[in-house]
């Protein structure tokens, strides 16, 4: 079975179109989640054709649809796709997001843009070799619903105010109200998140076991922006390609409710290492997910 609980949520190993079926209607604040890209070297958990790709997503997101409660989003990452021998880009995530808006009648509430700047130079044949493309850093994340006016607040996203604007609010007058100040600065749609963090318990658990981790990870910042931009506090959130489940590890700290869905079961076990309280347990955890038939409730680690 392969699943196990926490206090706010639950990681389910299995086929994400039957899970997501299971979720009631309604129910779902925010959708948010990674797909395996369309690349043409795949990947060890597995990546769809190029050929068939837009399809096969789109069948995932028309199951979604009905389980969004009417104030509810869908937030999915796009990560970049070279056409096979052209150093020409793969176009499949404009085309996915045309015929999610046309097809689905979904609204793009905006789209965002993830700079990762710890990136390594990709692909490496057009830019370190031949030099003919320029790193790519960024990848598309399209913010969808069904509602023109989904629930958010940028509020809960602030960022610092810059040295210069905490100058420029010192010097101006009390009376000048053309400016409004709020507790920080409001967020833009570029989105700069280093993917360079090699220390966290997740890491630190499956190097002292010496089992694979998961290779394609979310850093905690990016699904952390969106919940809170997105959700409440007791509000459910959703990844249905939950890889290392970095989004359940985030909605717990925040308080939300979660589920996540993995196909593979040792990316499961193994995703629990986010949530042990004690890392000499990880041994344990993973061994007693591995061979269980119920649900593990993980607190006892």
């Amino acid at each position: 079975m392969g699943n196990y609980k926490t206090t706010f949520g639950q990681c389910i190993c299995g086929d994400a179109k039957s899970l997501i079926n299971e979720l009631q209607d309604n129910s779902v604040d925010l959708f948010i989640t990674s797909p395996p890209y369309p690349l043409i070297n795949p990947k060890e958990y597995g990546n769809e054709s190029q050929d068939n790709y837009n399809n096969w997503l789109l069948e995932f997101v028309r199951l979604m649809i009905p389980k969004l409660k009417p104030t509810g989003s869908i937030v999915i990452d796009f990560g970049t796709s070279y056409l096979k021998n052209k150093p020409c880009y793969n176009i499949y995530s404009f085309e996915l997001l045309v015929r999610m808006v046309k097809e689905f009648n979904l609204n793009l509430c905006q789209p965002f843009y993830w700079y990762n700047p710890s990136r390594l130079p990709y692909p490496s044949m057009y830019v370190c070799r031949r030099k003919i493309r320029a790193k790519d850093n960024v990848n598309n994340l399209w913010w969808l619903s069904p509602n023109a006016s989904p629930k958010a607040d940028t509020t809960k996203v602030l960022k610092p105010y810059s040295k210069s604007m905490k100058k420029f609010f010192r010097k101006k007058s009390p009376t000048d109200t053309s400016f409004q100040k709020n507790k920080g600065a409001l967020p833009s749609n570029l989105l700069e998140i280093a993917n360079a963090n090699n220390k966290s318990q997740y890491l630190q658990a499956c190097r002292s076991l010496d089992i694979k981790y998961h290779p394609a990870r979310f850093p905690t910042a990016l699904p952390e922006f969106f919940v809170k931009f997105l959700t409440d506090e007791n509000d459910l959130v959703v990844d249905i390609f939950g890889g290392s489940n970095t989004t359940g590890y985030v909605c717990e700290s925040l308080k939300r409710r979660w589920k996540t869905f993995e196909i593979n079961l040792e990316y499961v076990a193994t995703s629990a290492f986010h949530f042990i309280s004690d890392i000499n347990n990880a041994k344990l955890c993973y061994d007693t997910i591995i061979n269980s038939d119920i649900t593990v409730d993980i607190s006892i680690f």
